[in-house]
């Protein structure tokens, strides 16, 4: 049933705002969408969007903002689940590819905003996203060197790097050829030469 807008809150009204600007990421370069498209693609007019964000930039800024709150929430709750530390870092990196999976404008949004030579307020919440997630790997890992899983003279940071470097780098082959859901196929696969690397033998 399709949402009555004159009904909605302030916040749920923000949140379409972000889906919207997530669906049209995925299908065209985030740079060049503006107000007005993001207007049209919600119906609405670019004063009714107005009401709700500053400007262009505060779009982007709670667009990171979700992105940031549901996959830290997403991956938290796949790890928890998991019983060892490499079987977290399975989780995690299994569950990523399947959040990028479900919302490929996502990536392009993030290596966008990477690419701003001036530090904006987006550029800076994807490098505190960044950062958050980067801490979770880093102790999963020094986890399972503790416990004898991971070889204890592996470097943790080096280590976190490679991670987060495995899947950026399947994103972008993924988002080159324009097949995003064969990354849920070759994920596996990667994650396991990844481990090997580090596992204790």
């Amino acid at each position: 049933m399709p949402l009555n807008r004159k009904n909605m809150s302030a916040d749920m009204r923000r949140a379409v705002t972000v889906k919207a600007v997530i669906e049209l990421a995925a299908i065209q370069n985030p740079s060049d969408i503006t107000t007005a498209a993001i207007a049209r693609h919600m119906n609405v007019t670019q004063g009714a969007l107005f009401r709700h964000f500053a400007n262009k930039e505060a779009i982007w800024q709670a667009v990171i903002e979700w992105v940031t709150d549901h996959l830290l929430k997403q991956i938290d709750n796949s790890a928890n689940a998991a019983d060892t530390p490499i079987s977290a870092l399975r989780a995690i990196f299994m569950t990523h590819i399947d959040f990028v999976t479900s919302h490929p404008g996502v990536p392009r949004m993030m290596f966008g905003e990477m690419q701003h030579s001036e530090d904006t307020a987006p550029k800076k919440s994807v490098c505190k996203l960044i950062k958050k997630y980067g801490q979770r790997v880093i102790s999963l890992i020094e986890q399972g060197k503790h416990l004898g899983e991971i070889d204890p003279t592996v470097d943790p940071m080096a280590a976190q790097t490679m991670f987060m470097g495995c899947i950026q780098g399947l994103v972008i082959q993924s988002l080159l050829v324009g097949e995003m859901e064969n990354m849920t196929e070759r994920a596996p696969k990667v994650f396991d030469i990844y481990i090997r690397g580090i596992e204790n033998k």
